[in-house]
């Protein structure tokens, strides 16, 4: 199996070819995407065989799964996470799409859809057409874990380079333009405050 290699421009994506990466998903695929901030790695959050592979391809043991939902806008989140409450849905407002991760406490829905107990889930709504898009087609979220855990260098922002080193293991490489080297913000919004719990690129000033 050799990825297929697919240009899009996040001003205006191609909808046949946002169709061709949905249809990609459906089938149990697994793609590399750009987001607002690094190359992200991800599938139909409804296809265990295709988070299995994820799993896999980053070296991840169940207990330790730490995947977040690229969602199209905030409407999205209902059926995955507990009741907001006000300020939380004010802060969410305000700072997506953009830079952040949100920790909040899961639904019942999402230990199985990721078949681990799991009482949080990160919800990510980037400040980008390509993975937005994407979700908007496919009806519902997509999983994302960033391509790289450690630091992030040229390797892991350049598509072409990308390509080269994970054509053999996932189905799709979208070329998207180069990636940022920095991750988003992730802001735990389980407490009874929220807390930045990873400084990124998003301004941790938000929760100020």
């Amino acid at each position: 199996m050799t990825a297929e290699f697919i240009k899009l421009y996040p001003e205006n994506p191609e909808r046949r070819k946002i169709l061709e990466i949905v249809k990609v998903l459906r089938g149990g695929g697994v793609i590399i995407y750009p987001t607002d901030t690094v190359y992200g790695l991800g599938c139909d959050i409804f296809n265990q065989k295709a988070i299995e592979r994820i799993r896999m391809i980053k070296g991840i043991k169940g207990r330790h799964l730490n995947l977040s939902f690229i969602c199209y806008d905030l409407s999205h989140i209902s059926e995955y996470t507990r009741h907001l409450d006000t300020p939380t849905f004010k802060l969410m407002k305000k700072a997506l799409p953009g830079p952040y991760t949100f920790i909040l406490e899961s639904s019942s829905k999402v230990p199985k859809i990721l078949n681990v107990k799991k009482k949080t889930v990160g919800i990510r709504i980037p400040d980008n057409n390509i993975p937005r898009e994407i979700v908007n087609e496919l009806g519902n979220p997509i999983i994302t874990t960033s391509i790289h855990d450690d630091d992030i260098h040229d390797h892991a922002t350049d598509p072409e380079i990308i390509y080269e080193n994970f054509r053999n293991m996932v189905d799709v490489v979208i070329d998207g333009g180069f990636g940022e080297v920095h991750p988003s913000t992730v802001i735990d919004c389980t407490g009874e405050e929220p807390k930045v719990i990873r400084e990124g690129m998003g301004d941790v000033n938000i929760v100020a």
